[in-house]
């Protein structure tokens, strides 16, 4: 527990050496703008107004940015709010109510808090984060796991992940359409959703480590909650762009799996999160992901002659392991997994 930078940050006025990047990675003092190029798309048009363009929108949004925000979605404001604050109030419980799960090495447990990564033990250099991590889908075989304090934690984090998963069905569904593909081909692989809950104390030297490194998500794709704090940064022809903190929003961004199932038609983005020194931030991230052993590989009605397949097929679970094998290197593992 005494690894939890929430147990320690508050106490320290200078960020511990394992927690310092190298120059080339930190954030620095660069100012990053928050960027309103990203993409937000009004899903309530998709029934009351242009379905027709409301798709196109996605889809360019996810070959331009890989990211997009969403709002009008049908998840009501009061059970996303009654979720973010279930997990303030989890990460600031006593260390007492949360020792049960908390684990600083790879544990076989599907409820687990640990600090920095699933490679906590490995990396050279830790995040400045502290994260719960669990199964949501399907939500009876999981739910009785999840943390019993605050004793509304199931209540109000099993409305908002049902909420969740129906949201991301809709936008696969929609996606799928964009591209030509049967209405189902996409949803189909949505068989699994995980959440990584994420609490990023503030931090006195913000400029020198970073709350999550540079990656893209290994999954399908992933849809993403925000409180009002500014946070996560998006990389866009080398540049990282600041995504809007909308706490009524919900960030959607393309995952690697889906980028494969697209050969190359959209793009996973690389993102990132900052550390400030002024306040807390929180993000819950719902990774909606196929089976380990559903077979990953381009649609078929996506290849032919003039375009053939830029993958090979591979299992889903493969992908993954690649992907933690390479401390979370998207791109080596895409690239182990090409044609």
């Amino acid at each position: 527990m005494e690894k939890l930078v929430s147990n320690w940050s508050t106490n320290v006025g200078a960020v511990p050496e394992d927690y310092i990047y190298p120059p080339e990675t930190r954030p620095g003092n660069k100012h990053v703008p928050i960027g309103e190029s990203i993409p937000v798309i009004d899903l309530s048009q998709v029934d009351k107004g242009d379905r027709t363009l409301t798709i196109q929108k996605i889809i360019n949004a996810s070959q331009e940015f890989g990211f997009f925000q969403v709002i009008n979605h049908g998840i009501p404001d009061n059970v996303m709010k009654e979720a973010m604050s279930t997990w303030k109030e989890f990460f600031e419980s006593p260390p007492e109510a949360k020792k049960d799960l908390y684990a600083d090495r790879f544990t076989t447990k599907d409820c687990w808090l640990f600090p920095s990564s699933l490679n906590y033990g490995r990396e050279k250099v830790h995040m400045w984060r502290d994260a719960l991590k669990h199964s949501c889908h399907p939500l009876q075989k999981w739910h009785h796991m999840w943390p019993q304090t605050p004793p509304r934690y199931q209540e109000c984090v099993g409305a908002c992940s049902v909420e969740i998963k129906k949201l991301g069905s809709k936008i696969l569904r929609l996606t799928s359409e964009g591209l030509g593909l049967h209405g189902e081909f996409l949803d189909q692989y949505s068989q699994t959703m995980a959440l990584s809950a994420n609490y990023y104390p503030a931090c006195p030297q913000p400029e020198l480590t970073l709350g999550v490194t540079k990656h893209a998500d290994p999954c399908i794709i992933t849809l993403l909650l925000q409180d009002g704090v500014s946070g996560l940064q998006v990389l866009k022809d080398d540049t990282w762009i600041g995504v809007d903190p909308n706490p009524h929003a919900i960030v959607v961004n393309i995952a690697s799996q889906l980028q494969v199932l697209c050969n190359d038609k959209l793009k996973s983005a690389e993102h990132r999160a900052v550390t400030n020194s002024r306040k807390a931030r929180i993000s819950a991230s719902f990774f909606i992901g196929a089976f380990g052993e559903s077979i990953i590989e381009p649609a078929k009605a996506l290849v032919d002659e003039h375009c053939p397949p830029i993958y090979k097929s591979f299992k889903s679970k493969e992908f993954l392991l690649k992907f933690y094998e390479t401390y979370g290197d998207s791109q080596a593992t895409l690239e182990f997994f090409k044609a």
